[in-house]
């Protein structure tokens, strides 16, 4: 869990901020797993590309709860997949990726700009996820 924490902390400290909010978002997203109880979080830096944070519940049958994926631009945007059928999209705002997700279909959102209005969909989500996958 330290490496996790000081691998993140540089990270965090080199992402400069931008108008369009979004490591504000990713940070907010992180912070609604970090409180969940029994995930693991996992960081993936991969400079140039992306920095991936994911979420995992032990004893589940999948190996991932939710991917959120920083992805290198200017500006550096957010994209947050699950595993496509353990979401619903009433709004229709994600995007179905066949094979997306470790092989498997998965249901993307693309933040280009982290709104409240967005990061709240996609933080519902989360909780959706979260409760399929402790069996809720």
């Amino acid at each position: 869990m330290q490496e996790l924490a000081a691998a993140l902390r540089d990270f965090l400290e080199t992402w400069e901020d931008t108008p369009e909010q979004n490591k504000q978002g990713f940070i907010r997203l992180k912070e609604l797993l970090s409180g969940k109880e029994g995930l693991n979080l996992e960081f993936f830096p991969r400079p140039g590309l992306t920095y991936s944070l994911r979420a995992s519940s032990p004893g589940n049958t999948r190996p991932l709860l939710v991917m959120i994926d920083v992805i290198e631009d200017q500006p550096r945007w957010l994209s947050i997949c699950f595993y496509g059928d353990m979401v619903q999209d009433p709004e229709e705002k994600g995007a179905l990726v066949p094979g997306g997700l470790l092989g498997e279909d998965a249901l993307c959102f693309d933040l280009d700009t982290c709104s409240e209005e967005d990061l709240g969909y996609v933080e519902a989500r989360i909780e959706e996820a979260y409760q399929t996958a402790m069996g809720g």
